[in-house]
């Protein structure tokens, strides 16, 4: 899919322009072209990037071809970012989907190109198409509007990941499971793998609000110093949730710990009840204790009470003994 917004500077507003008017667009130098390129093949985009808007192929191959990390490069007259927007879909195996934005960004255009629905994307073009007045104020600020907003879509990931990590803490004193150990590391991954993302997408924010680049005039700058501001409270909560998940596996590893000194000590308990019981079992189970005429007192009922009795007290006494000892 290929659509586009252009805002004359008489404030005229036209959408969806053939590709014939595309370099008549360009050449109005106060008006807005935004061209969003949405799933379509490289070849229905490369002719366009290369010979209307004259990208250096270089760019046009890296937002076509290659997948990149975030980043910014300055190619003279216009800029060249790559952006991550993220999707998370738990509680699959690998849960956190990274899709990749490609803008070109110039003095009056913005060219977007993604493989995937972008829900940022979309709800900025859908905004601008609505209220025209958005796109009254430059480039930059239409470039600061779709940033925004697709950095402010990882928020609802990473409460979401929080309130995963709650639900985890909850259930380590409930249940001890494989399933849950499985679902602690991956989600330790996408912690990771969301820490990936946002430290070079961090440092592009970075240079857009120090004023690297002359296509962001002074006044726009602020706008990119909130977004960067944004970020780093991302980063932030990133590695708190990082450490609460590392103290949720050392809870469930402590639980699972105390949970099998539980079942040793009971074990050891029964086995420690019975262990006088098969000493005299085996006792007097033993060949020798066979009846005869010189032991017959051995087999009688008198003897076979008092070994009863004692086979009836002793696992009390054992245990009593252990109880004042603190053993059980």
């Amino acid at each position: 899919m290929i659509r586009s917004l252009y805002y004359t500077s008489e404030h005229k507003f036209e959408t969806d322009l053939s590709p014939d008017v595309y370099t008549a667009a360009l050449a109005e130098q106060n008006g807005i072209f935004w061209l969003d390129f949405c799933g379509e093949p490289p070849e229905a985009c490369e002719s366009i990037l290369l010979d209307t808007f004259g990208f250096h192929p270089l760019a046009v191959d890296d937002a076509l071809q290659e997948t990149h990390v975030p980043k910014i490069d300055d190619w003279g007259n216009y800029l060249y970012l790559v952006l991550h927007a993220v999707q998370l879909n738990l509680p699959t195996s690998d849960p956190l989907e990274t899709l990749e934005l490609d803008v070109f960004f110039g003095k009056n255009f913005i060219v977007t190109h993604h493989d995937q629905t972008i829900a940022a994307v979309d709800s900025v073009f859908s905004l601008c198409r609505r209220d025209h007045r958005h796109l009254e104020r430059e480039t930059a600020y239409l470039l600061y509007l779709l940033t925004d907003e697709l950095i402010g879509q990882y928020m609802p990931v990473v409460e979401e990941i929080d309130d995963a990590i709650d639900q985890i803490e909850d259930e380590a004193f409930k249940q001890h499971n494989p399933q849950m150990l499985e679902n602690i590391f991956i989600l330790k991954r996408t912690l990771l793998q969301l820490r990936r993302v946002l430290l070079p997408q961090r440092e592009v924010f970075n240079k857009l609000s120090r004023g690297d680049y002359a296509q962001i005039q002074a006044k726009h700058r602020v706008y990119f110093r909130d977004v960067y501001d944004h970020i780093v409270r991302l980063h932030d909560i990133s590695e708190s949730l990082r450490d609460l998940l590392s103290g949720a596996l050392d809870t469930y590893l402590s639980v699972v710990n105390n949970r099998m000194n539980e079942i040793m000590k009971t074990l050891t308990i029964i086995t420690t009840l019975f262990m006088p019981l098969s000493f005299l079992t085996g006792f007097f189970g033993m060949n020798f204790f066979g009846a005869s005429d010189e032991l017959n007192a051995w087999t009688g009922k008198i003897a076979f009470g008092i070994v009863m009795l004692i086979f009836v007290m002793l696992p009390f006494i054992m245990f009593s003994w252990m109880r004042r000892r603190n053993f059980a």
